[in-house]
Formats: C-alpha cells, structure tokens, sequence
C-alpha cells in the first residue's frame, strides 16, 4: 500500500538519529517514533544498537514499549500497563490502528463487538468515526462499513513488522504456496498439450470433410453432364420420330 512506501524515507530518519543519540534523547526519540502519524512499522529502529544502553536502566521500559508498538496490540499493552510508560494520545490512536491491522491478518471481516472489544470503544459510533477518520482515511486499510452485519469489510490492510517466530511460519506457507502453484502449472501445461493435440486432430478432420466435399462436387458435376448428354439424345430421337411420322401421314 501507499503508506508502507511512504514511512520508508521516515525509518530510515528515525534510525539514523537512534545511532547518535544517548540516555534521555533515545527516550524521546521512541516517544515521537510512536507518535508519528505516518509510522506504522518499528522492528528496524527496535534493532538499532545504539537503544541497548537502555536495557538495565530506568528507561528501559521505553525499549520494551517499543517492541509493543512493532509487534503488539492494544490488548497486550493494556495487560502490561503496570510495566509500561503512560501514552499520550497520539501513541493510544497509533496502538489502535496497529491493533486493526493486527485482527486484518486473520480475518478480512471484523465484527463492531470484536473491535469494540479489542479497542476498549465504547459504542458503535465512536467505533466508526475511529475506522473511517484513522485508518481508512489515513491509507492503512481498505474496505467499507457494514452496519447491516455489524462488521467492517477489510478489502487490504497494510502489513505489520514480522514477528519473533512468524518468519518460520510464512515461509512455511510460502513453500505450500509454491507447491501448490507448481502443481497448477502442471495440470495447465497438461492441458494445453491436450487441446493442442485436440485442435491437430480437429484441423485434421476438418481438412478430411473438406476433401470429402470436393469428391462430392465433382461427382455430382459429373453425374450432371451424364444427364444433360442423355437428356439431348432422348429429345433428338423423339423430335426424329415426329419428322417421319409426318411425312407419312395421308389425309382421308
């Protein structure tokens, strides 16, 4: 989607500044890398080296707030709130939208109770203004609402970061994938060698009837001029016997 190629230039920006900074400064460096209106993805900035000098401070929790942005939901961080930073705003709005994203893995049709439950929405409105003014609208997701069924249609979503673990599981799928699209190109190919050999014997059939029809023709045309030989002796002959027999008549 658009907005996976837009946030390319804004990670690249944000781990370039993550290799320089110290203490205090990486703090807020990931509390504006959560806040970016236009950042959805944070495994690559997680793995700049430069964040380890927080691990064993006070400020660690940050680095752990981090990786729920680049692999959680609003769910785990909500299970986990004792042990994590408070949010400011704009972080709570930016762990949401992921948390859609996060349900559009699985499921293209996510019902309002699901999200309502999920987001900690609290009715049916709130919920859609949030789907239509935060992730539709910001390019994160594609699909349309459904207040007859209750449920958002998700047409597309953009992808999150890959998470511990579930590299091993897409290519798994992936390799069952290909599988499956060989044996695809297989039966295709199949099938085409068998309407190349049905249309060679067609081609061949049609050329036999159309030899076929010429020996027809021909015979006809021959039988015809039999006919029209015969027809003209058959009239001389009679038209003979009507000279002689006048030429014999005697009047009384």
């Amino acid at each position: 989607m658009e907005i996976e190629q837009k946030q390319a230039p804004i990670i690249e920006q944000f781990i370039q500044q993550a290799s320089t900074l110290n203490g205090p400064d990486l703090v807020k460096l990931i509390v504006e890398a959560t806040s970016h209106h236009s950042l959805f993805a944070f495994s690559d900035i997680l793995s700049v080296p430069n964040l380890h000098q927080l691990q064993g401070t006070e400020s660690s929790m940050y680095i752990d707030l981090l990786r729920v942005f680049a692999y959680g939901t609003w769910t785990k961080y909500k299970s986990d709130a004792a042990h994590l930073p408070e949010l400011v705003p704009d972080q709570a709005v930016k762990l949401k939208q992921l948390s859609v994203l996060t349900l559009a893995e699985t499921n293209k049709d996510l019902s309002y109770d699901q999200l309502m439950a999920e987001l900690e929405i609290a009715n049916v409105r709130e919920l859609e203004d949030f789907l239509i003014n935060e992730c539709i609208f910001v390019g994160i997701v594609k699909g349309k609402l459904n207040p007859l069924r209750r449920c958002f249609e998700v047409k597309l979503a953009a992808g999150r970061d890959v998470r511990p673990g579930q590299l091993e599981n897409i290519m798994l799928r992936l390799t069952n994938w290909l599988n499956i699209s060989d044996s695809t190109l297989s039966i295709i190919q199949d099938k085409t060698k068998w309407a190349e050999t049905m249309s060679g014997d067609d081609k061949k059939h049609k050329m036999e009837v159309k030899n076929r029809l010429q020996d027809v023709k021909k015979s006809l045309r021959s039988n015809a001029n039999i006919a029209g030989s015969f027809s003209l002796q058959f009239n001389f002959f009679w038209s003979l016997l009507f000279t002689l027999s006048m030429q014999f008549t005697v009047d009384p």
